[in-house]
């Protein structure tokens, strides 16, 4: 069993740095994490701006202290245009380190949004919102302490001293711009009661991602639909479903479930909300086809994820778990990560009723 871990651990290690670098980060509060899901959705919120912290941590039962770590900070803010329609601007920085070879991503971007009424009264109404984003990112990684597949001997065992693949790749670190862009169109009937539904699409100029300036790696682009809303079906309690979908090159992901909301409190100067959850995340299986390529051969469950959530008037805070239900359960002990979001929203004097749904 201790060898078992031992392989595994440093398949993901590997993993971390030659398969996933395709792949991009995600939350599994992605409802609490606005701009990293859809550029289209900056500005859209019921105040006039809006501060967001995320952090997870994850594979920390079989890693240790390489576990993969990943943190997301936004601003962003809604500029009122004409009577009823908005402007959107914000700023998100993300950074992503992964397993003992401290794979790295750093992104910073800028994003800008419309929002167009497109019909209702001052309490309740829908949008059409549209949104764009763009930035630069750089890339890096420690060959030193990366673990070659010729360096296990097929039993379970690691020797450092076989030879390495290293001499392929002569760069360890590298910028690159990204854009992306999304729509979103929302109704929302009244404070506690909304539907939403949007779609984005990331790496619009898929830039190359390859160690080596040899080679050509272009970075898939990502397509991601999402939809959900609240429900208030009695005084006190509320449903929040929601589902997330990613396609990013072979690469397929499914988030879904819904949260049990319950009001404490709903003045207009004291608003108390709680909200547990129950979600669970599936995607592509994939088993080796040679050559160090893999092929997707059905739907694989990755994870039973648990959630909280506290709402103070215009604060938010979020946690999370997952509880990891793939073959990796094995080596993790069906331990997975947890995460930490937080928001908080800055009202002022300009408000113009009920805007959008409270994410």
């Amino acid at each position: 069993m201790k060898n078992l871990k031992n392989l595994l651990a440093a398949c993901l290690m590997t993993l971390a740095a030659f398969s996933l670098h395709a792949q991009d980060i995600h939350f599994s509060q992605f409802y609490l994490s606005p701009l990293n899901l859809n550029p289209a959705m900056t500005g859209v919120m019921n105040c006039n701006s809006r501060v967001v912290a995320n952090y997870r941590n994850q594979w920390a039962s079989v890693l240790r202290s390489n576990a993969f770590s990943t943190y997301s900070v936004s601003y962003d803010q809604r500029i009122p245009v004409g009577r009823y329609d908005f402007f959107g601007v914000g700023g998100t920085f993300w950074g992503d380190r992964a397993g003992e070879s401290n794979f790295s991503t750093l992104t910073g971007k800028a994003s800008l949004s419309y929002s167009k009424r497109m019909g209702g009264t001052r309490n309740f109404g829908n949008y059409l919102v549209a949104g764009a984003e763009a930035g630069v990112a750089q890339r890096s990684i420690d060959f030193l302490n990366l673990r070659w597949g010729t360096q296990h001997d097929g039993a379970g065992g690691f020797d450092p001293n076989l030879p390495t693949q290293e001499n392929r790749f002569n760069r360890d670190n590298f910028l690159f711009a990204d854009m992306g862009a999304g729509l979103l169109w929302f109704m929302v009937m009244d404070e506690n009661t909304n539907f939403y539904i949007g779609g984005a699409f990331h790496h619009l100029n898929r830039s190359n991602q390859s160690f080596s300036t040899e080679d050509e790696d272009l970075l898939y682009s990502r397509v991601t639909g999402h939809v959900g809303g609240e429900f208030l079906v009695g005084d006190k309690f509320g449903l929040v479903p929601g589902v997330i979908v990613m396609k990013q090159g072979p690469s397929f992901q499914v988030n879904g479930g819904t949260s049990f909301k319950f009001l404490l409190s709903k003045g207009n100067l004291d608003y108390q909300a709680f909200q547990i959850g129950l979600w669970g995340r599936i995607g592509n299986k994939f088993i080796p086809a040679g050559e160090g390529s893999s092929e997707a051969v059905g739907i694989l469950s990755d994870a039973a994820i648990i959630s909280t959530r506290f709402d103070y008037n215009n604060f938010s805070l979020g946690f999370s778990y997952d509880i990891n239900v793939s073959p990796l359960r094995t080596a993790s002990n069906a331990n997975g990560g947890f995460e930490f979001a937080m928001v908080y929203k800055i009202c002022g004097q300009e408000r113009r009723g009920v805007y959008c749904p409270n994410f």
